[in-house]
């Protein structure tokens, strides 16, 4: 573990905490949602089944490898563990995945619209590129592929078609936070759609916010 690397406890830590906030700010409903943590390259904390996200116990995670064998801990892993495993294989720089149903950006994702246009530099600077992956069966091995199909370096947040979403980070709190973001934007979008007229940015204002972002002069709320 190096010094920029948290401790497992704080990564089990910030797992509750985010399952806290996912709950009490009606992003999950019941037992809904599921989030995990890398702790090392073969090594993953994940939240269990059948547990409501705000009211977890530190204890309550379970310690996993890549294969999604159990390394620690009582209980089943989510029934989504396929898909958190997948994408820590497919970007390195992911150490946080958050899967959550927010309502207005679910909704979104159960129509036929879409954030193919940005409205909030906040988008881009907060989230990156927002995805949306084709229907697949919950805890199958569809919904991990349909994910992966979409996925860029860019991708920050992926809307699943009729089941919700699921945000990225570089730790457990800033997908978290991607997810508060993806759900703040939706609920702009359909404001400012349901006004009328909304106002989209131009391909060369969201041009000008990419080059701010990676000349590293738009930092995040997380930084």
């Amino acid at each position: 573990m190096t010094n920029d690397t948290p401790s497992e406890k704080t990564v089990r830590d910030e797992i509750i905490e985010a399952g806290r906030r996912l709950y009490f700010k009606d992003l999950v409903a019941a037992c809904d949602g599921n989030i995990s943590a890398r702790l090392a390259d073969d090594e993953f904390l994940v939240t269990p089944s059948g547990v409501s996200k705000g009211f977890m116990h530190a204890d309550d995670l379970l310690k996993v490898n890549s294969r999604g064998e159990l390394l620690g801990g009582g209980g089943k892993p989510t029934r989504e563990l396929a898909m958190h495993l997948a994408l820590y294989k497919a970007r390195s720089d992911i150490r946080g995945v958050v899967h959550a149903h927010p309502p207005i950006a679910t909704a979104f994702a159960c129509t036929d619209r879409r954030f193919e246009r940005i409205i909030l530099p906040e988008v881009i600077f907060e989230l990156g590129e927002i995805a949306v992956a084709e229907f697949a069966l919950p805890s199958t091995h569809e919904l991990p592929d349909s994910i992966l199909a979409v996925l860029t370096n860019r991708t920050g947040a992926v809307l699943l078609s009729n089941h919700g979403a699921v945000t990225v980070g570089e730790s457990v709190m800033k997908a978290y936070y991607n997810m508060e973001t993806l759900e703040a934007v939706a609920k702009i979008t359909l404001a400012a759609g349901n006004l009328g007229s909304p106002r989209y940015l131009s391909d060369s204002q969201v041009s000008a916010l990419w080059a701010l972002l990676e000349a590293g002069n738009a930092k995040s709320r997380d930084a």
